[in-house]
This record gives structure tokens, C-alpha cells and sequence, in this order.
């Protein structure tokens, strides 16, 4: 299985195959992946890859991820490929899908020591952050209309130190009213918003004219969009850079 010739048909999984050490097996990945080589050709889009330049990497394996790549599951899967379908909702599940991905690559321990450590830098972020006050916490991954993130992104803000109202892990992010976010009254807003980087314009929060502490306090932050938004190993930088914002005196800025 070393030489298994793998397309890797999200961001986040193409992140995971990073931290395996498994590259060399690459030889597709989408648009989004950011892998700058000639010998790794992108095969389209997220939801819209093209089946035949995948058909021209002649993969042993495709990897997909999230619901919304189910209909790409299912169509490669018709097409005779052997796919393994990664679909995480809570950060417990983002975790797993790192010995998911490698396992299906031939890598198990890899996969099984990735997720070890993962496990010990959050439960490492908790240890430094008990017993302290709790800010709420508004994150918003979408700005027209302003969305709360959902899914894993509730229990990210619980590890790193604070709270989270706006919906339960495991839920798909929604669209919060001025009414919903103030009557929760946060602290801190994260930005990060889909596709934008660190893009994203705080003056998106700012012009909404909401009365909360994040806003009278100067306290909304510009996160990239892959620290908190990608089920992968970055998930891990985000939580311990909220962290770090939401409790500076118990984690020094390079801890």
C-alpha cells in the first residue's frame, strides 16, 4: 500500500496526507488544495471535480470528505474507484478521521500517533485554560448573511476556554439574526470567513452596529479561514490561537 497512487478531493484531507509524510503518494488533489507541484495535477473543484482528469491520474484511491461531497462519493463509487468517505461533525470525529485517512492509506500508525498528538494538544490547551472565567464566544464563517459555525467549531471554542451558545457540535452552521447574537451578548468574535484567508474585513461586524462587548471592547479577531473551517490538523493552530486571545495570561503568545 506505500505505493498506492492517492486523489485527494478536499483541502483538509490533502492536510492530513501532509502530516502522514504520505505527499508521495499524491497525484491529484482540487483547486483548493494549495500543493504547488507540476507533479500533482489538480482534477477541479471540491464540488466539481473533473472525472476524467481523475481518470487520467489512475488512482488506487480517492479520498472525500463532508456530506456535501456525498453525491461525489457516490458517483466515483459508480464509476468502479475504490473511495473512503471521511465525514466529521464534532471535533472528537475530525480527530478519528486522522487514523481514518491513515488506515486507508497503509499507514495506521502514522495515522494512530496523529491523532494521539492531536488529542494531547487539546486536552494540554484545557489543562492551562480550567478553572478560568469563560467569554462567550461568537464565530462567524459567513458574513451575507452572518452564519455561526457549526459542527466542530462548538467544541473548538470549549477547548480553547469559552463558550459557545449559538448551537450544539455536531449541528450544521445557521444564519443568526442581530437579535440572536446580541441577546447572547459576546465577548469575542472570530472571523473566518470560507475562502477568504485572513482576509476577512472586521468592518463586516463593525457596520452591523451590534451592542456587544466584542465590539465596544475592539475584541473581534481575523482568524484564517483554515484554522477553524478545515477538519484537518490546522484545527489544532486554531484552538490554540483562540486560546491565546481568549486567555493571554495563562498561554504566552509562542506556547
Amino acid at each position: 500500500m506505500e505505493s498506492a497512487r492517492v486523489v485527494s478531493l478536499a483541502p483538509s484531507v490533502t492536510e492530513i496526507v501532509w502530516e502522514l509524510d504520505a505527499t508521495d503518494m499524491l497525484v491529484g488533489v482540487t483547486h483548493h488544495c494549495g500543493v504547488d507541484s507540476d507533479d500533482v495535477p489538480a482534477v477541479g473543484g471540491w464540488l466539481n471535480p473533473d472525472y476524467e482528469a481523475i481518470r487520467a491520474c489512475d488512482p488506487d484511491l480517492v479520498v472525500t470528505t463532508d456530506s456535501l461531497q456525498a453525491d461525489v462519493r457516490d458517483e466515483l463509487r459508480d464509476r468502479d474507484y475504490r473511495v473512503v468517505h471521511v465525514d466529521p461533525r464534532t471535533l472528537g470525529d475530525v480527530i478519528d478521521s486522522f487514523a481514518t485517512v491513515g488506515r486507508a492509506l497503509g499507514k495506521p500508525q502514522a495515522g494512530h500517533d496523529l491523532a494521539w498528538r492531536a488529542r494531547s494538544r487539546i486536552e494540554r490547551v484545557r489543562r492551562l485554560v480550567r478553572g478560568r472565567p469563560r467569554p462567550t464566544v461568537y464565530c462567524e464563517e459567513w458574513s451575507e448573511p452572518p452564519t455561526a459555525a457549526g459542527n466542530w467549531v462548538p467544541d473548538a471554542v470549549r477547548a480553547a476556554g469559552g463558550e459557545y451558545p449559538f448551537l450544539p457540535a455536531g449541528e450544521r452552521s445557521r444564519e443568526v439574526g442581530s437579535a440572536d447574537v446580541e441577546a447572547a451578548n459576546p465577548e469575542h468574535v472570530f472571523l473566518h470567513v470560507c475562502g477568504r484567508g485572513e482576509r476577512s474585513d472586521p468592518e463586516a461586524v463593525l457596520d452591523r452596529e451590534w451592542e456587544i462587548p466584542a465590539v465596544e471592547n475592539d475584541a473581534v479577531h481575523v482568524l484564517d479561514d483554515s484554522l477553524l473551517n478545515q477538519s484537518s490538523p490546522r484545527l489544532l493552530d486554531g484552538i490554540e490561537t483562540m486560546a491565546r486571545i481568549l486567555h493571554p495570561d495563562a498561554i504566552e503568545p509562542n506556547d
